[in-house]
């Protein structure tokens, strides 16, 4: 196998890890940004994280938090079943 051809391998199995769970991790990015948005909106209208507005952002934020890790984490098992050969 030339040189060529393993940097290509390399860089096709960088690629499909990249691309791996795109939309979850766009989904939580937008959840986190929602929620920390709703957050401030209860702050600023005086009621503060102690409200349903408040409870509902800290939520989204979990949320947000959770698609983010269960990407992590698939991508990590995918690794481990699939690991790039170094011959």
């Amino acid at each position: 196998m030339s040189d060529a051809d393993l940097v290509q391998r390399q860089t096709d199995y960088v690629q499909t890890l990249r691309t791996m769970g795109k939309r979850e991790r766009t989904l939580g990015l937008v959840a986190s940004l929602i929620g920390v948005l709703m957050l401030m909106w209860a702050t600023y209208r005086g009621e503060g994280a102690r409200s349903l507005l408040g409870f509902s952002g800290v939520g989204v934020v979990a949320l947000g938090w959770v698609l983010f890790v269960s990407v992590v984490v698939r991508r990590a098992r995918f690794v481990r079943s699939n690991p790039f050969p170094q011959s």
